[in-house]
């Protein structure tokens, strides 16, 4: 398989007729988990690479981790922030956690020691390229004699 597929096996897709076929089962820009949503991810494949952008406005290029596990590539974050402030009897406090993982299977016609990742703007930017033999060649016309 030659494409950036998410762990849970679905291939990006933007076709109507699938997105209507999987939009109730399979919504995983809906996708809740116990702190907030998990922020959408764009993936887009050219000749040269493929290309992964992640919105997540607020955060900071720190708050991020990106790891590459043999052929499964992890973007995740667990931020925890506690605020207290103190008035004359009482101590109130109040919690923030923020946690989300996304993971996809990169295919074994990827430079996996040349991924670049970039975070600027609220949005994460990964470049992953593609091997020479894996990309696209031109169209080569064959004269006949």
């Amino acid at each position: 398989m030659s494409t950036l597929v998410e762990k849970n096996g679905l291939l990006p897709n933007n076709s109507f007729f699938d997105d209507f076929l999987t939009r109730d089962l399979f919504d995983w820009s809906r996708r809740v988990n116990n702190s907030g949503s998990v922020p959408p991810v764009n993936i887009m494949e050219t000749n040269d690479d493929f290309r992964v952008e992640m919105a997540a406005p607020g955060m900071k290029k720190n708050d991020f981790h990106v790891e590459l596990d043999n052929d499964m590539l992890t973007i995740w974050t667990d931020l925890r922030n506690e605020q207290a402030n103190e008035n004359h009897q009482y101590t109130r406090r109040e919690f923030s956690y923020h946690a989300f993982k996304r993971s996809f299977y990169l295919p074994n016609t990827v430079e996996a020691d040349k991924i670049e990742a970039t975070y600027r703007d609220g949005m994460l930017s990964l470049v992953i390229p593609k091997k020479e033999e894996a990309r696209k060649k031109p169209v080569k016309t064959i004269s006949i004699s």
